[in-house]
């Protein structure tokens, strides 16, 4: 009985896994900046994830935002300065959508290549 249970456990874990990686990978960047901007994450983060100085609680997100199952986990149950995200406020679409959002936007160029700077 208890392997049983344990059996039934350790497959919805993978299941959910599995499918918390699958919408990660099918998510997209474009619809992600849109509900970046609708859900209101960049009054914080700023439009790219940069983080803002007026907010401090606005962490820098991009570029190389958590790995999504962090980032996930972090939305939905913080305790911090931002409120947690229940999927009835931000569904598992938009997160995973505003996660390759952030994960698309570039690092920055290096001042060092830019040449009125390294003039």
């Amino acid at each position: 009985m208890c392997h049983q249970i344990f059996r039934a456990a350790l497959a919805t874990l993978l299941v959910g896994v599995f499918f918390a990686h699958g919408s990660a990978l099918a998510a997209s960047a474009e619809n992600g900046k849109a509900a970046f901007m609708k859900h209101g994450c960049w009054q914080c983060h700023g439009t790219q994830g940069q983080g803002s100085v007026a907010t401090s609680n606005g962490k820098v997100l991009a570029p190389d935002p958590l790995s999504y199952e962090a980032f996930s986990t972090f939305v939905r149950s913080t305790n911090g300065a931002m409120p947690p995200y229940s999927e009835n406020v931000l569904p598992n679409e938009d997160l995973a959508d505003i996660h390759a959002y952030l994960s698309s936007i570039p690092r920055a160029a290096n001042y060092n290549t830019i040449p009125l700077l390294s003039q």
